[in-house]
């Protein structure tokens, strides 16, 4: 919201620097953003009148001419602008002044003929192009007659002012005008008010005999007054509404349509000006829009409508889009003359709904959308019919038609004194919260001992309840008056939930084996099943739907995280990172009973590429056995033991390179290289694993507490086994029954080493094995080894056919 200090000090008797207003301001939560200081390069300009134009004698496109800048002596000043006459009043840049751009103003001779300043264009004196009248856009500026001749053109056009742009938070629609801006001046200051007096004369005939107003949707329009002016002249503005209308960044258009756009500002309350003439059977009907009704607005652009919009209709065809923008069939122009003036309060839920669906934006729509004071609506409809008598020569027609449904009336509201003490920290006495509400002009009632009754009008909507009026004796007291205080309490210690220990403890374990965290949307689109090659009955198709997506990419909430760690792969390719390890702890929704869905906690990761551990070292590849090293090695920090088991059901993973992770017998999880097939569908360049644990299981495995042994006192032997068996049989079976067979002096089983090649025959492998065997008692025997090693040996030959290579 930009706020003219000029306009300020006309509604309010201030006599405060703007430096000082813009930090109170900014101290009561209306936080100037940012300060514009208009006609700052300007200097030494007056109003000059032009006595006397002749042509150049030695240019044909200039002219030389005598005008009066207030001085003892008339200035000859040479201009080639075509529009000037004798007779007007314009801006004059005396020698010695200064213009926007560094232009300094000296005497000269121009062809020969001296100039004695320059007569200026709007453009010169750095108004921007947009907001230049048509009428002055290619030549000088020309001001009203009643301009002072030898006046500062600063002052009388105000480009002396200084126009503060104010951050508003949403709930302050009422500061959306200047009136309003004014009282929180008022509040802060304490200067009184001086608002406008709306003072008209209204002709004998009434409006009603003249104009109807019908509301057909009172649900989407509570109030519509109108007002009749008849006999309007339309005209430029003059220089002071324009220079107002300016300073909010509004063109001025013609005295009609400026007018309906000064009382917004100043009121806040949007109108709009229909050519009374060309409405049909001169009635005003709200209505729903029918489904693909058109209409043309006032850009000239043709509109469809859907029935969830409401419009401003005569007796035939939608003129208006309500509180949107109006309709170009019965726009105001220069044959207008009389003039139905709409001052209405609109649903702003549908102002807002409406507005995105046409994408088409307005002043107007933009405080329909926040929230305009319903009450107030008759109150700028007459300030607007005053203006138009003073300004537009028109006749007020006698009555408003004001169709009310749902009157609204001041709210009340209790307030304690202690509780507002209590919740501010302060000790203010009851004479003084009563001294600050008034002046934000609420009227205040002492009920019982510090209890008060506190009627709230009706344009500060955002007063509700009790702390709301506690906020308000915050800010116009000072938050900087509030002494800073800590809170007290006994501190109790806090146990952290196991969920919580065991998502941190996650977190940690992974960033410290080398994978950077990520965080992917848990919107995903439906599409990435597709990309996962997913059948059609797999339990991860069954996604909740997103009511009111904010696009297709993001219409599903997700089952799984793997498609976007595999997006982010994909981007991380796109930009030449081939080698990578990521991981997220998320949650996936899958849905259920309740209304709410089923959550679950999930710690996600990828890797691919290489491994380049160091200069000396060997690249190593982030394959499989990569992959579940980091799960085996995140599994032990959380003293949790796991066993793998062959994988088939998840379309996405190799099915020859995927395990379900089991603890104690319960999955928890899964890992696998990703298929071939969504590699490609991903458009990623290279091999990739991914695995998910559930964490709300693993918190329910967790053991906090480790249990530690001591070293062992003798020495261990060591013995290498390698056997031949058929290829189906996994290696995690071989490792069990070593481990069961070498009990109790068994400790450590390691394969080092697998092999398929002539040597062994087809549909066999070979697995080289590495047994140590160790007793906390004793030293072993060459003997005893032997014995353990060669009953391994016979039962992996009894029970899997395994035979010693």
């Amino acid at each position: 919201m930009r706020v003219s200090y000029n306009w300020l000090k006309d509604l309010v008797k201030i006599d405060i620097s703007p430096e000082k207003l813009s930090h109170a301001l900014t101290m009561v939560g209306l936080e100037v953003e940012g300060e514009e200081k208009l006609g700052e390069e300007i200097n030494n300009v007056v109003i000059g009148y032009v006595k006397k134009v002749e042509s150049h004698p030695n240019a044909d496109k200039l002219s030389v001419c005598l005008v009066d800048v207030g001085k003892e002596e008339d200035f000859q000043i040479i201009c080639g602008a075509s529009n000037v006459r004798e007779g007007q009043k314009v801006p004059v840049a005396i020698p010695g002044a200064k213009l926007p751009g560094g232009m300094k103003i000296k005497k000269a001779k121009i062809r020969g003929v001296e100039s004695r300043g320059m007569i200026c264009s709007a453009q010169e004196l750095g108004i921007d192009d947009v907001l230049i009248p048509e009428s002055i856009k290619n030549g000088i500026w020309v001001l009203d007659d009643g301009a002072p001749v030898g006046g500062d053109f600063k002052e009388y056009s105000s480009l002396n002012d200084i126009v503060f742009e104010i951050g508003l938070t949403p709930n302050r629609a009422d500061c959306l005008s200047m009136i309003n801006v004014a009282r929180e001046v008022k509040a802060i200051t304490g200067a009184g008010l001086q608002l406008p007096k709306v003072e008209f004369t209204e002709t004998d005939t009434p409006i009603s005999e003249k104009a109807t107003v019908e509301i057909e949707a009172p649900d989407l329009c509570a109030r519509y007054s109108a007002r009749l002016i008849e006999n309007v002249k339309i005209g430029p503005s003059p220089d002071w509404l324009q220079a107002r209308l300016r300073s909010y960044g509004i063109r001025s258009i013609n005295n009609v349509v400026d007018i309906t756009n000064y009382v917004m500002l100043e009121t806040g309350q949007p109108l709009h000006a229909f050519d009374y003439d060309l409405l049909a059977e001169h009635r005003i009907i709200v209505r729903r829009a029918r489904e693909n009704e058109k209409i043309t607005t006032l850009d000239g652009v043709e509109r469809t409508l859907t029935s969830d919009m409401l419009v401003i209709a005569d007796g035939e065809k939608p003129v208006a889009i309500a509180g949107i923008m109006g309709g170009y069939d019965t726009e105001v122009t220069g044959k207008t003359t009389n003039i139905l003036l709409e001052s209405a309060h609109f649903n702003p839920a549908n102002i807002r709904h409406s507005s995105r669906k046409l994408g088409l934006r307005s002043e107007a729509s933009n405080r329909f959308e926040k929230g305009v004071d319903r009450a107030g609506t008759v109150d700028a409809a007459n300030r607007a019919a005053q203006l138009l008598e003073m300004l537009a020569d028109g006749k007020v027609a006698k009555g408003v038609l004001d169709e009310y449904h749902d009157p609204v009336k001041p709210g009340t509201l209790e307030l304690r004194i202690k509780r507002a003490n209590d919740i501010l920290g302060t000790n203010l006495n009851e004479e003084y919260i009563i001294e600050l509400l008034e002046r934000l002009s609420f009227a205040v009632e002492k009920v019982k001992d510090e209890i008060l009754k506190v009627e709230i009008p009706t344009y500060r909507q955002d007063i509700t309840r009790e702390i709301d009026l506690v906020e308000e004796i915050a800010r116009l007291h000072g938050y900087d008056k509030i002494e800073t205080t800590l809170p007290e309490g006994a501190a109790e210690r806090v146990i952290r939930p196991a969920k919580q220990v065991v998502q941190d403890k996650v977190r940690n374990v992974l960033a410290a084996t080398g994978l950077a965290e990520v965080i992917t949307y848990s919107f995903i689109s439906p599409n990435a099943y597709e990309k996962l090659t997913l059948e059609s009955d797999n339990v991860l198709r069954n996604s909740i739907e997103i009511s009111n997506p904010l696009s297709e990419e993001q219409s599903v909430m997700r089952t799984t995280i793997v498609p976007g760690l595999l997006q982010t792969a994909a981007r991380n390719n796109n930009r030449r990172i081939n080698d990578l390890a990521i991981f997220e702890i998320g949650r996936v929704f899958h849905p259920s009973a309740d209304k709410l869905p089923q959550e679950n906690t999930i710690a996600a990761g990828l890797v691919m590429g290489e491994d380049k551990i160091g200069w000396q070292w060997k690249k190593v590849p982030r394959d499989f056995f990569y992959c579940k090293g980091i799960l085996e090695n995140l599994l032990q920090n959380l003293n949790l033991e796991a066993s793998y088991e062959p994988l088939t059901d998840r379309e996405y993973l190799h099915p020859g390179r995927a395990a379900r992770v089991k603890v104690d017998d319960k999955t928890v999880g899964y890992l696998g290289e990703v298929h071939p097939r969504v590699i490609e569908n991903f458009d990623l360049v290279d091999r990739a694993c991914v695995f998910e644990v559930n964490l709300d299981l693993i918190a329910n495995l967790y053991g906090e507490n480790r249990m530690y042994q001591p070293l062992p006192k003798y020495p261990g032997v060591t013995r290498d086994m390698a056997i031949v068996i058929k290829e189906e049989i996994p290696a995690a079976k071989v490792e069990e029954l070593i481990e069961r067979y070498g009990k109790p002096l068994i400790s450590q089983v390691r394969l080092f080493d697998v092999y398929r090649g002539k040597q062994v025959p087809e549909g066999y492998k070979s697995l080289a094995y590495s047994l140590y065997y160790q007793a906390e008692d004793r030293t072993l025997t060459d003997e005893e080894v032997a014995a353990i090693h060669e009953d391994i040996q016979k039962e992996l030959e009894k029970q899997l056919g395994a035979k010693l290579r």
